[in-house]
Formats: structure tokens, sequence, C-alpha cells
């Protein structure tokens, strides 16, 4: 009897690690010779499934306390990945993944893409056809690191997300590529804050590659895809409008911001000074 559980436990634990086998995630980074840009690939049963290369900064706005002791002022976190992140990722027929941690796990970086079918043309003409996007990214971001979030009031964990994100539209079979910035806005769960991720400097494909470790052709004029609709999200009182879609918008880059919350019992008066420098991104949203 202990034979036959020893064996099935030694069973399991080679079967386990087979498993685990099946999938490789590798951060090549080291090979880029922009000291910005990392190099991710995700590759399944010995064959590379997905592959992203990019420089991305953060922007994560933070509260601290005035001097007064009463007031809350809004600084800024500004920090970009460092190489030597660990990465995780998955890959399926219409769904793919690629999760980017570092800093002990207080900051994860985590990336959908979706693969699904269009129906494109008129006038009887029309034809279905197969593309993949960017639906979701979600930053988790700890402000008890010390190193960017200085005397950080109430530290912790908190979570940005995207809404509705319809992004980086791409045949499929194809893959994106773009080198100028694209700007993306997350919400935070940190008192509804705006987390701004820049992007740039891109090549991306989750689905369909053909050749090991090589990316497929590129799309077309990558860096302006058609403009996508969205729908209308319904402010309240409460809860802040999140950045809905906008093509050849003009965001502020690194702004230099500074909030005066002033507590009460019933509400807290805002007031904000902002100085900033602008350019031109691109944003798409479904």
């Amino acid at each position: 009897m202990d034979s036959a559980v020893g064996f099935c436990v030694l069973g399991c634990l080679l079967l386990s690690s087979v498993l685990l086998a099946e999938q490789e995630v590798e951060n090549l980074s080291g090979l880029s010779p922009n000291p910005d840009k990392d190099i991710f690939v995700v590759r399944e049963n010995g064959t590379t499934c997905l592959m992203a290369e990019f420089a991305v900064r953060f922007l994560i706005p933070y509260d601290v306390l005035a001097l007064n002791g009463i007031d809350l002022i809004t600084e800024q976190a500004s920090l970009a990945l460092p190489r030597g992140a660990r990465i995780e990722g998955s890959c399926g027929s219409t769904e793919a993944e690629l999760h980017i941690s570092w800093v002990n796990n207080a900051y994860t970086l985590r990336i959908y893409f979706t693969k699904e079918k269009r129906t494109m043309g008129s006038d009887g003409k029309a034809k279905e056809t197969e593309i993949w996007k960017m639906n979701k990214v979600q930053l988790v971001y700890n402000t008890s690191d010390t190193t960017h979030f200085i005397n950080a009031y109430n530290p912790g964990k908190h979570t940005a997300s995207t809404h509705r994100l319809s992004a980086l539209v791409t045949p499929g079979g194809r893959s994106y590529v773009c080198a100028a910035q694209q700007t993306l806005t997350l919400i935070s769960s940190d008192h509804q804050k705006g987390i701004t991720i820049y992007m740039s400097d891109i090549q991306i494909q989750p689905f369909d590659i053909k050749s090991d470790f090589v990316f497929s052709e590129r799309k077309k004029d990558s860096c302006t895809p058609p403009p996508l609709t969205s729908q209308p999200h319904k402010p309240t009182p409460l809860t802040p409008l999140p950045t809905h879609t906008c093509l050849h918008c003009r965001f502020p880059v690194f702004p230099s911001m500074r909030t005066n919350q002033n507590h009460t019992a019933q509400h807290a008066s805002l007031y904000t000074r902002t100085i900033s420098a602008h350019n031109t991104v691109d944003l798409y949203i479904d």
C-alpha cells in the first residue's frame, strides 16, 4: 500500500513538472540596445506564442499630509519598468495575458489581449475579418515603497484599471508596431486617482506567431488605426469621469501637480495648480 501511494505521489510530481515545463517565460530586455526598452517572450510547448517589446513609464499620484497636519497634498511619483522584472504569461486561441512584476511584487503590470472576428465593409461587400487588440491594462502598485512614494499618507496597495479599452487593434496574424508615444489612463482604487502609462517603441504580437522569436509582418500604419466608438460613462457627484475615446487628442505629459484638499465634516474643498507640457498621443477605447 505504501509503495503504491509513493508511486502515485512520484507520478503526480513528474506530471506536474512536465506541465510546468510546457510553458516558458523569458525576459530578454538585456538584448535591447535601448536601456529603457523591455523585451518579453512567452513560449508554450516549445513554441513562441506571445512577444512584446516596449519602453514604459508610469505617472502615479499619491497623497501626502501637509505641514499643517490637516490638508492632503497630491504628489506625483514617476517610475519606469526596471530590467530584471519577473514575468508570467498565458496564451490561448482567443485570449492572452502578460504579467510583469518587480520590487518583490510591489508592482505588477497586467496586459490582456483578445482576438475576435469583425465584419468589415458595406454595400453588399462586407466580409468577416479577424483582429486582435489590447482589451485591458491593470497596474497594482504599493505606496509603501518609499523609493518612489515619499511620505505617502496611509500607504498601501492599490489597483488601477482601464475602462472598456480597445487599443492597438491589429489584423490577425500581424504584429503591432509604433515608435511614437502612446498614452493610457487608468482609474485607481485610491480615491479614483488617474494613473498615466506612457508606452513607446512598441512591437507586440500575442497570437499567431509563425516563427520562434520572430514577429510576423507588421500592421500597415500601426500608429493610426481607425477610430473606434465608445459608450458614454455617466459621472456621479462622487466619481470623476474617466478618460474615454480620444484619437489624436492632447494630454499633459508628466505634469507637475499639487492639490490642496481641506477636509471638513461635509465636503472637501479642492484647489489645483497644474503646470504641464503637452504632447499629442493616441488612445483608443471601445
